[in-house]
């Protein structure tokens, strides 16, 4: 055992680390980055492969996550507990990122170039045909069906987040970190995975190529060559993952003497997991859960609303899908560099100087004011004299404007989000008993913010099968919008003053417990 020296005032803040711990930390920091870089160049490609499809538009998101994700997360997860109870943590890694990485070979070789001959086109003729006048609104899933092969990448991307971070990532650092160590190195992968959006952005930004490159031997037009070139890259840094596993598996944790613990899967499942009557039920008795539930739920579906509006807005705006994509990578960056100046500036120090609520409120009230001016625009079309007097007097046209608008709020809710939202999320937390922190944290975790991304896209597919198309959709998403942030500031103030004196004092004395549960929620948790 190496004897750990008091860190001085200004490591202590900058870089809590031993200098004996940096050869477990930097592999796994490493690790964190290249799996939080993947996803989120995976996160750009996905939408503008099933937005720029023919006949597609942003109407297509909501039907992928209800009716493609959720199954397919269902899918992936039986496949996973399967795997675990019958190979090893290491093993199950391995089998886990060979789907994936299988798939993205598969998508790259065969269904993308053969896209046009693998459509689905009489069945979605068909059923264009046979749709009803005021059934309309649900072109999205129809195209969804068209075009199955993107629907797929849509979901498999989408899952990478869910499966390879949270569930294998996370699975394994969580067991081979202690909780002294968490609470130093956590802290440090945060970084570490808001900046990888930074990075990520600009590297596919690169590889989208404007024209036609003949000097690469693949690729008939400028957007294949793009498409191959981010998925070489997200393929090749696949193989390094893999490759640093095995090197911490194999070299360092038994150089440390670190046993990785084999939990069984059932025993896990049975000791967290609540049926969906006992969730209702705990929440209809517990106030503070119920606060705490508001604000995950009102998350998820205010953030769906704007992203799909804001999808439209870039589509309109950038029909070509090279420009599309471009766009979305430089928002990834800037989002990545919003991220990680507040969780260096924001994160800790807001909540400690000025409390829980102030912290709390940071986010509803960010996501508030930007939606003025992000739905203000759409309410107001084009040719109207106060939009053409509003972009006049700020030199831009008004459907930029708009643009602008959408694209400043998803920034910074985005990095709210990842920052001060989870935070103080997570702190919360902290008062409840550990039995109701359980019990909590499985109502939260697995089923508020499940039902918060259903309903939010479940409430615009509603609207798009009674208003016919998303641009109708505008006045009735702003009164939802409205209502749901009423709520949840609503929600912060109720649950700040329960539990602001019993938070204010457990952060005093955070260094002495143990908390619930001390991984950061970054951008792709």
């Amino acid at each position: 055992m190496q004897e750990a020296k008091p860190f001085s005032r200004i490591r202590s803040f900058l870089w809590p680390i031993h200098g004996y711990e940096h050869k477990k930390l930097f592999p796994i920091f490493v690790l964190f980055f290249l799996i939080s870089f993947v996803y989120n160049v995976l996160r750009c490609m996905k939408v503008t492969l099933v937005v720029s499809a023919s006949g597609s538009s942003a109407e297509i998101i909501p039907f992928l996550k209800v009716w493609a994700v959720l199954p397919g997360a269902i899918i992936l997860t039986y496949i996973y507990t399967k795997l675990s109870s019958r190979l090893n943590r290491e093993q199950v890694f391995y089998a886990m990122l060979t789907v994936f990485l299988g798939f993205f070979t598969i998508f790259m070789v065969f269904l993308h170039p053969n896209r046009e001959a693998l459509e689905l086109t009489t069945l979605a003729d068909f059923l264009q045909e046979k749709l009803p006048v005021w059934l309309k609104g649900l072109t999205g899933l129809i195209v969804m069906i068209r075009h199955w092969h993107l629907s797929l990448f849509y979901v498999l991307s989408e899952l990478w987040s869910a499966v390879v971070l949270s569930m294998l990532f996370w699975g394994f650092a969580n067991e081979i970190t202690t909780v002294d160590e968490a609470k130093r190195f956590y802290a440090i992968f945060a970084l570490g995975a808001n900046s990888s959006g930074i990075f990520s952005g600009q590297c596919a930004k690169m590889l989208t190529l404007d024209h036609y490159n003949p000097y690469l031997p693949f690729g008939t037009v400028a957007w294949e060559q793009s498409l191959i070139l981010q998925l070489c890259m997200v393929l090749l840094l696949g193989i390094i993952i893999v490759a640093i596993f095995r090197w911490l598996n194999q070299v360092i944790l038994p150089r440390e003497n670190i046993r990785v613990k084999n939990i069984d899967p059932k025993q896990e499942t049975e000791e967290k997991k609540l049926s969906l009557k006992e969730c209702f039920s705990y929440l209809t008795k517990s106030r503070y859960m119920s606060y705490i539930t508001i604000l995950v739920v009102a998350y998820n579906i205010v953030y769906n609303l704007s992203d799909v509006l804001w999808t439209e807005q870039i589509h309109e705006r950038y029909p070509d899908i090279s420009d599309f994509n471009a766009y979305i990578n430089e928002i990834a960056s800037v989002t990545g560099l919003f991220a990680t100046i507040s969780a260096l500036l924001l994160s800790g120090n807001v909540i400690r100087r000025y409390g829980w609520t102030t912290t709390a409120m940071i986010t509803p009230l960010l996501w508030l004011v930007t939606s003025i001016g992000f739905l203000g625009c759409l309410l107001l079309s084009s040719g109207n004299f106060l939009a053409d007097f509003l972009g006049s007097l700020l030199g831009v046209p008004f459907y930029t404007l708009a643009l602008i608008f959408g694209s400043a709020q998803i920034c910074l809710g985005r990095a709210a989000k990842y920052t001060v939202f989870d935070e103080s999320k997570e702190i919360a937390f902290i008062p409840l008993p550990r039995e109701e922190q359980r019990k909590g944290k499985a109502v939260v975790d697995g089923i508020a913010s499940r039902f918060g991304k259903s309903g939010g896209s479940l409430m615009i597919q509603m609207l798009l099968i009674v208003c016919g198309g998303l641009a109708n959709t505008i006045p009735f998403v702003t009164v939802i919008f409205l209502v749901v942030m009423a709520l949840w500031i609503l929600a912060v103030r109720g649950l700040g003053k329960l539990a602001s004196k019993a938070i204010d004092q457990e952060l005093n004395t955070t260094s002495q417990s143990e908390p619930l549960d001390v991984r950061p929620l970054t951008s792709n948790n």
